[in-house]
């Protein structure tokens, strides 16, 4: 019997390291008569598969990811206590910018999480978070424990708050009753506390106007609307009824929205909660084996259940102009294209 030291010992240092797949690694040794040249290329073929499931395992998990951590702000100046100036009305929107601002450059964009809700955890200002994926999780934890989150906060404060110089930010950061400070060397257990610590609350109305103040402030001021009869709206200057949406709506949308539905359904998603957080994606993963069509349908299905009679083609229409569908928007009403 021909013997194959160095394949064999790599058989079973791979056993050693992944119990899980023991029944894989031993389907290699079974045949020991195997040329050399064919023994390695079915042990290479093996090893390719337990890769590609560990890689399927991980996707999943990254998708599937869901939870809450709570940021804990404070100052060490009496005088500037951050609890103090989110209480007062014409602080308030300050101090939510400066938390928004140190957020989006702590995890790098404005994608993968969102703020729940401000409360009164006195001394400290409690910032309630959630995070729908593990990648801006990751990116806030190495940001908060290397210091960067803390920095980002003192910057954005002392240009936004009139800080005085040698005003110091402190932070505290909890996922359930974990201090997440004490474990800041092993991000791993960090995010597993975050995993386990489910949210509890949709986002808060106050939080959900001081987001549309800021969007505000970043835009033109808007134009005075022009006066439109009672159930009607207006598209390329021209005036619709108005009008709660239908099946047949629902299909004509599935049938030509194409990849384009979940850029819609993130539109009507501000308005409309059943659509809030991961529920999207969600959607995706579900019905991703059905096809686009079957995926933009329960996307509007979804939408048209959550919001019943308020569920209008206006809004539909809106959230199309919103991601530049046009020719999608004259679709749904019906106008014919210009030759």
């Amino acid at each position: 019997m021909f013997s194959h030291p160095r394949i064999l010992t790599l058989v079973s240092s791979t056993i050693s390291e992944n119990h899980n797949h023991v029944s894989n690694c031993a389907l290699i040794c079974h045949d020991i008569t195997l040329q050399p040249k064919d023994l390695r290329q079915e042990f290479d073929q093996k090893m390719d598969s337990i890769d590609t499931k560990r890689l399927n395992d991980s996707n999943a998990n990254d998708r599937e990811f869901s939870g809450c951590a709570v940021l804990f702000l404070g100052c060490s100046s009496p005088e500037h206590n951050l609890l103090s100036l989110y209480k007062n009305e014409q602080g308030k929107f300050s101090v939510f910018k400066v938390i928004k601002l140190t957020l989006t450059d702590s995890v790098g964009g404005l994608e993968g999480y969102e703020i729940l809700k401000l409360h009164d955890a006195d001394p400290f200002l409690g910032v309630e978070l959630k995070f729908m994926s593990v990648p801006p999780c990751q990116r806030f934890l190495e940001s908060y424990a290397c210091g960067s989150l803390a920095q980002f906060l003192s910057q954005h404060a002392s240009r936004l708050l009139t800080l005085l110089d040698g005003v110091v930010m402190e932070t505290q950061l909890k996922a359930g009753i974990h201090t997440l400070d004490q474990n800041l060397q092993d991000l791993e257990i960090c995010l597993e506390h975050i995993r386990q610590s489910q949210p509890v609350r949709l986002r808060d109305d106050e939080v959900t106007q001081l987001e549309q103040q800021l969007q505000n402030s970043y835009g033109p001021p808007s134009q005075p609307q022009q006066e439109l009869p009672r159930n009607c709206f207006l598209f390329q200057k021209r005036v619709f009824n108005d009008r709660p949406l239908t099946s047949a709506d629902q299909q004509r949308f599935a049938a030509h929205v194409g990849r384009d539905w979940k850029r819609v359904g993130r539109a009507l998603q501000k308005n409309c909660r059943a659509l809030k957080g991961p529920a999207i994606d969600n959607l995706a993963y579900e019905y991703e084996r059905e096809g686009l069509y079957e995926q933009a349908y329960q996307l509007l299905g979804r939408f048209i259940q959550s919001e019943g009679r308020s569920a209008k083609l206006s809004r539909l229409i809106s959230a199309l102009e919103e991601t530049k569908l046009t020719s999608m928007a004259e679709i749904m009403l019906g106008i014919q294209p210009r030759d």
